[in-house]
């Protein structure tokens, strides 16, 4: 089964609240399996504009990865990051 990932490109325009909605989700993303395998660290964008910060966290599976996003814990913390970045995210299912 393919695994699932939640991919996030973020500018933070508070760091101070975005620091808390991030420890958060550490314990959050932790019950559903989620693994960081990018969390910030440097990038270039060769075919255009980006956003400052990258996030990709791994799932055991798609529709895990779905669960996570729509936890209600996660859904109240995602006010932080929508309220304090220009961000967006995808839920999109890895290969075989």
């Amino acid at each position: 089964m393919p695994k699932g990932y939640i991919i996030a490109h973020v500018t933070v325009t508070n760091p101070e609240a975005y620091a808390v909605y991030a420890a958060a989700n550490n314990r959050i993303f932790s019950r559903y399996g989620g693994v960081y395998l990018v969390r910030g660290g440097e990038a270039i964008a060769p075919e255009g504009p980006m956003k400052a910060r990258h996030v990709i966290i791994e799932f055991p599976d798609y529709e895990t990865a779905k669960a996570a996003y729509n936890d209600p814990e996660y859904q109240e913390n995602l006010k932080i990051r929508l309220d304090n970045s220009e961000s967006d995210a995808v839920i999109v299912e890895g290969m075989e």
